[in-house]
């Protein structure tokens, strides 16, 4: 039986396509780059493949400087360049009596919690996971075990919805179930097309041993 959920941030509870694009940006600004097309960045974001570091700043790994372009940028913008989706917050609010929530997001601390709190998001939440509290980010599955280890739940009792192929195989590594949503950065054919949905998947799963 499903008790637990873990949503993904970015593209998936919020529409941070914006904020996410203008930061690349401003880092590439400050290192005499040009922009990026935003569809370039955030199918970059999803691309495991791809190395981000090199890809987005010629560099092959993060300079202490470029993280605090990104924050600097991110901090000063994010209340003007995030949203979140449309029916999202009623989503949460009528699967709480039978979920518990964990949130597992790429994104730095200081920026997840800066944007979680100006969106009231953030009491929802058991667990928050982000990509700097942890040695191997998502894809690999240390975020999930970390949130497994907190509610000493099975793994057949958890769950990820997320938008893209780093959340999928996240998932995959981590020997749990995934749902894949369709309103974030990129299409698919295999996914939640809405938050209706969505709810009434993550219901089926609640219920169905019973």
């Amino acid at each position: 039986m499903l008790k637990y959920i873990i949503f993904d941030m970015d593209g998936t509870i919020i529409d941070s396509s914006a904020i996410i694009s203008n930061s690349i940006n401003f880092v590439r600004s400050k290192l005499g780059l040009p922009p990026l097309e935003k569809k370039v960045i955030l199918e970059a974001v999803n691309d495991t493949s791809i190395h981000r570091p090199k890809f987005f700043y010629g560099v092959e790994e993060y300079d202490p400087k470029h993280i605090a372009w990104f924050r600097e940028y991110y901090s000063q913008n994010h209340h003007k360049e995030t949203l979140l989706f449309t029916g999202i917050r009623e989503l949460l609010d009528e699967l709480r009596p039978h979920f518990r929530y964990a949130l597992a997001t790429n994104a730095y601390k200081e920026s997840a919690t800066q944007i979680l709190r100006h969106l009231d998001l953030e009491r929802y939440f058991d667990i928050i996971v982000c990509g700097d509290e942890v040695k191997h980010p998502k894809p690999a599955p240390e975020m999930i075990e970390k949130i497994i280890d907190h509610f000493g739940c099975q793994k057949d009792e958890i769950v990820l919805v997320g938008d893209g192929k780093t959340d999928e195989e996240a998932a995959r590594n981590a020997g749990i179930d995934f749902i894949k949503v369709n309103w974030g950065w990129q299409r698919y054919e295999d996914a939640i097309e809405s938050v209706e949905e969505l709810k009434d998947a993550l219901m089926r799963l609640r219920y169905s041993n019973r």
